[in-house]
């Protein structure tokens, strides 16, 4: 036995009669649509059915049902007992739902049939698929829209600018439904686009960008393959051109006029010009040179990169008097061509500057740059240094007054003729002093302020008017033990000279002893003909102790012209040497002060001998001063400064400050004289005084009677431990805090300790301790 599907076909074509109808020819002649090959285990439904029945998808039978319903059918998997319901009797499977083929294309179910009484399965579990069928509910549409394209300007016909893609949600499987064909609702005849595809192609030829940039083109998708009764939907499409160089750059005007003044310097601006271009970014760029005219080596061009004009500059300053116009052509070029429109070219344009010169009020031109005169040293006032000319170059050519600005030559060694420009001396210039003067020369038009300046250097030359004179210090030291001779080895010194006059190589310096040394018998002298000279000893056995110094005069000689001498003179100190000649002494007295012991060095021993007794002197006086006393002066006493801290309750009264003065002095009140901190040498004992009754509250008196006590005890301590005793509590609305006045209450507290802490603690112990004691007495006699 098996479990047979059959799906009824009548009831599918039933179903079908709304989109596929059969019509009949002839009479008696019926035409069929072709039926699709079903599937064994397959069923069909319609999506969307909307009739008042539930749908019949098909029947399940088993060969071993006779009929008699003893065998019962049962269906599971997905959407059983919701969506599909089946008859347990007859097997027939409905569907009870609408159903969308877009929301789940196709159900899996399990089939089984099984005995009615014991539902002991008669057939093993079969699988079958129940299948929604597709209706054209589902419109195109365009997931990724609005779209934006660019195609560049110019382009050709049919050239391909995007794609645009609509989904269509059903079944492509079957039928038509998810046929879809474009076609553009806007955008002709510019555009046109693929019906099949759905490529957007260029359908104009020539679109110029500059003409027009942007289009919106709307396409459309219809399915059904386009057919009337198909779904469509659209989208925009927002197509910008591109720009592309196929517009050369044209100058708006054909000549430019120019204006420029003669005292512009190089590199100021002139003018400027621009060539416009309707292209964009790279393609609009345009570069400028000059190509041709009688200005092109007075002027220069440069590109402004913000505005991207052609600037104008001057390369050389212009003179109105020599020529007063220029004419320049400029050329304005893209430096981007397209290859593909170069037969559009060309992509320059020519434009003609013609520049104007200015005439202006110029200063004075001097005819050289700067100037450099000679003049020699001592020459008298009024000597002619040079002369400086300047001129007027404008046209009118206007007489020009000089003068030597006072900054220049602040001593006024020269001044300057205003009509002619001759410099002369004003007084006799020395070039020892200053070799070189350096000097402006203003020259001014008359009834004008404008003026130039030029520089004008002087040399003094030199004349021999400085003796010679020794180069280096004019003493020497000699030993006494020095040996006479006139061999190298007894030189004693060498001398040289130096001259301020300006020195040459062909100077030259001569020595020898003056005429009234010539014959001495001490020393000699002898020219080594290279400007220098040597001292010799000529006696033995000079003796410092005899004569220390001796003075040598020397004449001196130069080669000038006219020759100048000097005589200068050498001072030879003769001194106490060693063994090895090393001097050791030049001074008659050569043991006042120890070997080797320096200036500096016993200044530092007085120094330190001056500190010490200084430090001496100090430590003295103070030794010498009082000791301070031991005890405070009123004014000092740093105990004015105690606060006290009572937190205790008693209202503003415990947070007074202790009077000091009354501690020092506690009896001053009274007129009693202050008690000497000293203890007494007799011990007086101490004055009896009557016990307050066990029941006495009064703790104000009790502690004024102890103070008074204290106070009149010679045997107290001092005073600067006397305990101050204050009623605590008085005025205050807390209360007592004391301990004190537990006299009068209850208390368990025992306070019989108190008499193993000594004497001062007696009188406590005698109020707590013998309370209970003496109230017990009371009570006995009370009772007895």
């Amino acid at each position: 036995s098996r479990l047979v599907f059959r799906g009824l076909m009548d009831t599918l074509c039933h179903m079908s009669l709304h989109r596929h109808r059969q019509r009949t020819g002839k009479e008696g002649q019926v035409l069929h649509r072709s039926k699709r090959g079903w599937v064994w285990n397959q069923f069909f439904v319609i999506e969307e059915y909307t009739g008042p029945d539930p749908v019949l998808v098909g029947r399940l039978h088993s060969d071993v049902d006779s009929g008699n319903g003893n065998i019962k059918y049962i269906l599971s998997g997905e959407g059983a007992g919701t969506i599909f319901v089946i008859d347990d009797k007859t097997g027939n499977i409905h569907a009870t739902k609408k159903l969308d083929r877009e929301e789940q294309a196709q159900y899996t179910l399990t089939a089984q049939a099984v005995a009615r009484d014991t539902n002991k399965p008669l057939e093993p579990p079969s699988e079958f698929i129940v299948k929604v069928q597709d209706i054209n509910d589902n419109p195109p549409e365009f997931l990724h829209g609005p779209y934006y394209a660019r195609v560049p300007e110019m382009s050709n016909v049919g050239t391909s600018v995007m794609q645009v893609t609509a989904t269509d949600a059903d079944d492509p499987t079957y039928g038509n439904s998810a046929r879809l064909v474009y076609s553009i609702l806007q955008g002709q005849p510019y555009f046109s686009v693929e019906p099949q595809t759905g490529i957007i192609r260029t359908a104009l030829p020539n679109m110029d960008r500059e003409a027009r940039q942007e289009y919106d083109v709307v396409i459309q998708a219809k399915d059904m393959g386009g057919h009337m009764g198909g779904l469509s939907g659209t989208t925009e499409v927002k197509i910008t051109l591109t720009d592309v160089n196929d517009n050369p750059p044209k100058f708006p005007q054909s000549v430019y006029p120019m204006s420029v003044s003669e005292d512009r310097v190089p590199g100021e601006e002139v003018g400027r010009l621009k060539a416009k271009d309707l292209d964009l970014g790279d393609n609009g760029l345009v570069n400028y040179r000059l190509v041709d005219g009688d200005g092109i080596n007075m002027f220069e061009l440069s590109t402004d990169s913000e505005t991207r004009e052609a600037v104008v500059k001057l390369k050389k300053p212009v003179d109105f008097e020599t020529k007063r116009s220029y004419t320049l052509k400029v050329e304005g070029s893209n430096p981007h061509i397209d290859p593909q429109f170069m037969a559009w070219g060309p992509y320059k344009d020519e434009a003609t500057i013609k520049v104007t010169v200015e005439d202006a009020d110029e200063p004075p031109v001097f005819v050289a740059p700067n100037y450099t005169f000679e003049v020699e040293e001592n020459a008298p006032q009024g000597t002619i240094v040079g002369r400086v000319h300047a001129k007027d170059t404008d046209i009118t050519n206007n007489p020009v007054r000089y003068m030597i600005p006072r900054y220049t030559d602040v001593e006024q060694f020269f001044s300057v003729n205003a009509e002619d420009g001759l410099i002369t001396t004003n007084r006799p210039l020395d070039r020892e002093a200053q070799a070189w003067h350096n000097i402006s020369v203003s020259a001014t038009e008359i009834g004008h302020h404008q003026d130039t300046k030029v520089r004008v250097n002087i040399k003094v030359k030199d004349v021999n008017d400085n003796a010679p004179e020794f180069a280096a210090n004019n003493e020497i030291l000699m030993c006494e033990s020095a040996a006479p001779g006139k061999s190298l080895q007894n030189v004693i010194e060498t001398v040289s000279a130096v001259d301020k006059d300006e020195m040459a190589h062909r100077q030259h310096f001569t020595f020898s002893l003056a005429p009234e040394v010539a014959h001495n018998h001490n020393f000699s002298l002898r020219d080594n003909r290279d400007s220098t000279a040597s001292i010799f000893v000529v006696r033995k056995g000079l003796n410092r102790q005899t004569q220390d110094v001796y003075h040598l005069p020397i004449e001196i000689n130069d080669n000038g012209f006219p020759a100048l001498s000097s005589t200068n003179t050498l001072t030879i100190r003769v001194c106490s040497c060693d063994s090895k000649d090393v001097i050791q002494s030049c001074n008659v007295l050569p043991y006042v002060l120890p070997a080797g012991l320096s200036t500096g060095a016993l200044i530092a021993i007085l120094a330190c001998i001056v500190i010490l007794l200084a430090i001496v002197v100090l430590f003295v006086a103070l030794r010498r001063q009082k000791k301070e006393p031991l005890i405070l002066f009123e004014e000092e006493d740093i105990r004015e400064n105690i606060i006290t801290y009572d937190d205790e309750g008693g209202g503003e009264e415990d947070t007074e400050a202790f009077d000091i003065a009354t501690l020092q002095n506690p009896d001053g009140a009274n007129g009693f004289l202050p008690r000497k901190d000293i203890k007494p040498e007799l011990q007086f004992p101490r004055p009896g005084m009557g016990r307050p009754a066990a029941n006495s509250v009064d703790v104000d008196d009790f502690i004024k009677t102890r103070i008074a006590e204290a106070d009149s005890d010679p045997t107290a301590p001092p005073y600067d431990s006397i305990q101050i005793y204050g009623y605590e509590g008085r005025g205050s609305l807390a209360g007592s805090l004391s301990s004190l006045e537990s006299v009068t209450t209850e208390s368990d507290l025992d306070y019989d300790y108190l008499q193993s802490w000594g004497p001062r603690f007696k009188r406590l112990a005698d109020l707590y301790g013998t309370k209970d004691c003496c109230v017990n007495d009371g009570d006995d006699d009370e009772d007895s």
